[in-house]
């Protein structure tokens, strides 16, 4: 505890483990918390498909981190600004513009979509939909090309082609949800071009790979039923303003991409000087303690995470496990407790595979249909409410002070 008795704890990320592990802290007056992220807002990845559908609209998949730390008793305090380096030896946050002292750290920066340097013009042609600016770009960029075709019915009727660069659960999800909301929108409008190829590219021969059969199976015959276009075994090589190229040679037509291959770690977890992995994500132990500083943590989807030995695939619902078990293990260094290992895993999940509809599997239970999408709404719904809640309460105390 610092001498002004109370633990100065510093939260380096917005995201879903940062705003845990923020809420659970702020409970002991005794925790003097400082958020800081370089975004003045928290981004709800999960819901990113239904944004890009306009099912939602920005405001409904962000919160305003001023207000939501606000909120607070008055023990959260949120900075926008970048994190530089750590400065672990005199236990520094160090910034562009300032140094902060800490008692402990959560490192909780997430991750980023991985736009790797060896397939030709990724970085010029391709969308990422990690970052919220990404999302409204390619939102934007898709109900232009969808309002073109519009405009050019009764002249040509040139399909509308989007490819979707990994079958992992992003771009599963993103994929059915595009071809979902398209083939309503030209059907319930009734507009004469109504042509659509969507190609969802994976490596493996599978969709999901490593996740369960039950999930893997319905998400393959949901997109069959949406008419997306699966190739599989195949990588991006390289890409042209119009066009992509596969690893088997082929050639398809694109109007735009996203690229849903890979993610890395945010940048600053290069600069530090903490035990990493082959792939550049932070090595914790069993605390989630990153490095040999009993006072640093780290979460999240920039931390590998084992279970056993086996790989806990990152969620959001694993980042909010760790930032629980994490927020509990500082207030058991300040109590000269010993501390908990971890026993985390996934406790479910719900893919979103277009409009009312979902696959999921819940502990052991599996669902489908209507029933898993309106049970990821009411999740999606309740964690949003309890955010929002939060952030009215501090806009309140800021406006009517």
């Amino acid at each position: 505890m610092s001498i002004n008795n109370y633990n100065k704890i510093i939260v380096i990320g917005g995201g879903y483990g940062g705003l845990r592990a923020v809420e659970n802290l702020a409970k002991d007056k005794n925790n003097q918390i400082t958020l800081f992220d370089k975004n003045a807002y928290h981004f709800m990845q999960t819901d990113v498909y239904e944004l890009i559908a306009n099912e939602k609209d920005f405001a409904k998949v962000s919160v305003d981190l001023f207000t939501y730390c606000s909120g607070f008793e008055g023990n959260v305090s949120f900075y926008k600004q970048e994190v530089e380096n750590i400065d672990f030896e005199n236990k520094k946050v160090i910034t562009d513009t300032q140094r902060f002292s800490y008692d402990y750290l959560i490192i909780a920066v997430g991750a980023r979509t991985k736009f790797v340097n060896s397939i030709k013009g990724l970085k010029e042609y391709a969308h990422g939909v990690k970052a919220l600016h990404r999302a409204m770009y390619f939102k934007q960029k898709f109900e232009m090309s969808l309002f073109k075709k519009v405009q050019e019915s009764g002249v040509t009727c040139k399909a509308l082609s989007i490819v979707v660069a990994g079958a992992g659960l992003s771009g599963v999800e993103i994929a059915a949800q595009m071809a979902s909301y398209a083939k309503e929108f030209y059907c319930e409008n009734n507009f004469l071009c109504r042509k659509l190829n969507i190609v969802l590219v994976s490596s493996s021969k599978q969709i999901l790979k490593g996740l369960d059969d039950f999930l893997v199976e319905k998400s393959h015959k949901r997109l069959l039923d949406l008419e997306v276009v699966i190739k599989s075994e195949a990588r991006v090589v390289s890409l042209a303003q119009e066009s992509v190229t596969l690893s088997n040679g082929e050639t398809i037509p694109m109007d735009f991409m996203i690229f849903a291959g890979g993610i890395e770690p945010n940048g600053l977890i290069y600069k530090l000087d903490l035990p990493k992995n082959e792939r550049g994500f932070l090595n914790i132990n069993e605390y989630l303690q990153a490095g040999s500083k009993k006072e640093v943590f780290a979460i999240g989807d920039c931390a590998t995470l084992y279970n056993k030995g086996e790989l806990i695939a990152p969620t959001a619902d694993v980042a909010e496990q760790m930032a629980e078990l994490c927020s509990e293990n500082i207030m058991r260094i300040g109590t000269n407790k010993n501390l908990k290992a971890h026993d985390i895993r996934s406790r479910g999940m719900l893919i979103a595979l277009g409009r009312r509809y979902a696959a999921g599997k819940i502990s052991n239970i599996y669902i489908s249909g209507f029933v898993a999408f309106v049970m990821k709404k009411f999740i999606e719904k309740v964690y949003f409410i309890k955010l929002d809640r939060r952030s009215k309460k501090g806009c309140d105390k800021i406006f009517n002070a």
